[in-house]
């Protein structure tokens, strides 16, 4: 059995979102060359509204694909015999552009990892950089966000379960912590 607590609501999601929009645009000095890439499956969603965003402050189009890194992930063998392959969509050049990876959540650096694989597959783009909703902390590997909507440290124990109105019909954040009698 789980107990879990809502972390973030609609609201203040929709704040995190529009700061983490903004962040991107005062770092990239504007967006231009800037490309959203959503990582499947959540990172999707995530990156057309971080792309509103910043397409309504800066009054430009911004170009979003969608990215698949199912066959890119180390413990592929081990999850199904049968992985659901999503597509993988980017219908623009990536050459020396700015490429900003989208996920839900960075816990051990696993999938960006397999998504820093897969864009690369694409070409070669002059930068990537990446973009978290919720930070857990619990590195295996050496990767950071450049953009978190919040950090949550967490125990390995603890699981995070980001819901979209586009996929759960709510905005929320919540986190489960299993009981003693689990």
């Amino acid at each position: 059995m789980h107990k879990k607590r809502k972390i973030l609501d609609e609201k203040e999601m929709e704040r995190i979102l529009k700061r983490l929009a903004n962040e991107v645009i005062e770092k990239n000095k504007g967006c231009k060359d800037l490309y959203i890439v959503g990582i499947h499956t959540r990172g999707v969603p995530l990156a057309h509204r971080i792309a509103e965003y910043i397409e309504k402050f800066e009054d430009e189009k911004i170009h979003v694909g969608s990215l698949d890194i199912t066959l890119y992930r180390d413990d592929l063998s081990s999850i199904e015999h049968q992985p659901v392959i999503q597509d993988s969509i980017l219908n623009f050049d990536i050459e020396g552009k700015k490429i900003l990876l989208v996920d839900d959540v960075l816990n051990t650096g696993r999938t960006a990892r397999a998504a820093l694989n897969a864009i690369l597959d694409y070409g070669r783009p002059g930068s990537i950089q990446f973009l978290v909703i919720i930070d857990r902390g619990n590195r295996e590997l050496p990767i950071q966000a450049d953009f978190v909507g919040k950090y949550v440290p967490t125990s390995k124990d603890e699981i995070i379960q980001i819901q979209l109105k586009e996929t759960d019909n709510a905005d929320n954040v919540l986190i489960y912590e299993k009981n003693e009698e689990s």
